[in-house]
């Protein structure tokens, strides 16, 4: 298979499954959602442990972490991705798919945004334009669900946070996935032997395919970024950006059609704003790399022999 159609196969693969993530965490139920959260960090920095150990890259990773800067981002990343993770599971779980799914949406207006507030570059107008579509769109969703679509701006925030973070450290994904995993750790598996010293935890109580679940969640977790990882080093970043919206759509599928959740007018409204100002976006995003390609090829063409007369 050729390599950029093998790119094209992970990141279908990894964005597929992000997308049916609102399958598994129902699953999960009765526990709560700090329970599986503690779970899926603990079992995640297990399952990427172990596949460290099998790939013998523990020694690059030492190497990596003797560097101070690279261990606090590292920290922080793993701090935020908690943050993200435990959001998503919450809003699946509290019956808010939709919400969640438009958290993800509006990640790349976020990170626009990050990027003129942390980075100081500048936005072009067809970029304005779609910040204040999205603005307009985050101003009709809060008046239809009557207060702040708190958990959709929790979870668009902190994964641009956390992919602003990630640029400052180049690492593989099965790397960085377990260096901020270990980060917490430590407290998840504190809180899970507290739960279950009160009597309060569910893993190993509600039956035996809870259990298994419960400890898939790593696997769930690393198989993805593994893919995503394998369709980032095949792929143009075009191509990347533009698949970034497939698992949002399908959650938003999945909490429309499978969870049922309500959809008035007003809230499609809201929504269809967002998806115009997606649509502006990548509008623009194409136009611009256009442009730069274009550039580059007249850079690189040879200037015209000139007579000496």
């Amino acid at each position: 298979m050729p390599e950029l159609r093998r790119g094209y196969v992970f990141a279908s693969a990894a964005y597929g499954l992000w997308g049916l993530f609102p399958l598994y965490w129902k699953l999960l139920q009765p526990s709560t959602a700090f329970e599986i959260l503690a779970h899926r960090m603990v079992w995640s920095a297990v399952f990427t442990g172990l596949l460290l150990v099998g790939l013998r890259r523990f020694r690059h990773l030492r190497a990596a972490l003797r560097d101070t800067r690279t261990v606090v981002t590292l920290v922080l990343a793993g701090v935020i991705i908690t943050v993200n993770w435990g959001t998503y599971i919450y809003g699946v779980n509290s019956g808010h798919v939709v919400e969640s799914a438009l958290g993800y949406f509006l990640n790349p207006l976020v990170t626009v945004l990050l990027g003129v507030v942390v980075l100081r570059e500048r936005l072009r107008r067809l970029q304005w334009a779609a910040v204040g579509i999205g603005a307009v769109a985050m101003v009709t969703l809060t008046l239809d669900y009557g207060r702040l679509p708190w958990i959709a701006l929790v979870l668009g925030c902190s994964f641009a946070t956390y992919g602003l973070l990630k640029k400052q450290v180049r690492m593989p994904a099965a790397d960085g996935l377990f260096a901020e995993t270990a980060v917490v750790t430590l407290p998840a598996a504190g809180f899970l032997v507290w739960l279950h010293a009160t009597g309060e935890g569910t893993f190993g109580t509600v039956s035996l395919g809870h259990g298994l679940l419960m400890a898939g969640a790593g696997l769930v977790t690393a198989i993805p970024l593994l893919f995503f990882a394998g369709a980032a080093s095949r792929l143009p970043m075009t191509a990347l950006g533009m698949g970034q919206y497939i698992a949002p759509s399908i959650q938003f599928v999945i909490g429309v059609a499978v969870f049922h959740e309500a959809m008035p007018a007003a809230r499609w409204i809201g929504f269809g704003l967002v998806w115009l100002a997606l649509l502006a976006f990548t509008v623009d995003a194409f136009g611009h790399g256009r442009r730069l390609r274009a550039a580059r090829r007249a850079a690189a063409e040879p200037l015209p022999a000139t007579s000496t007369g």
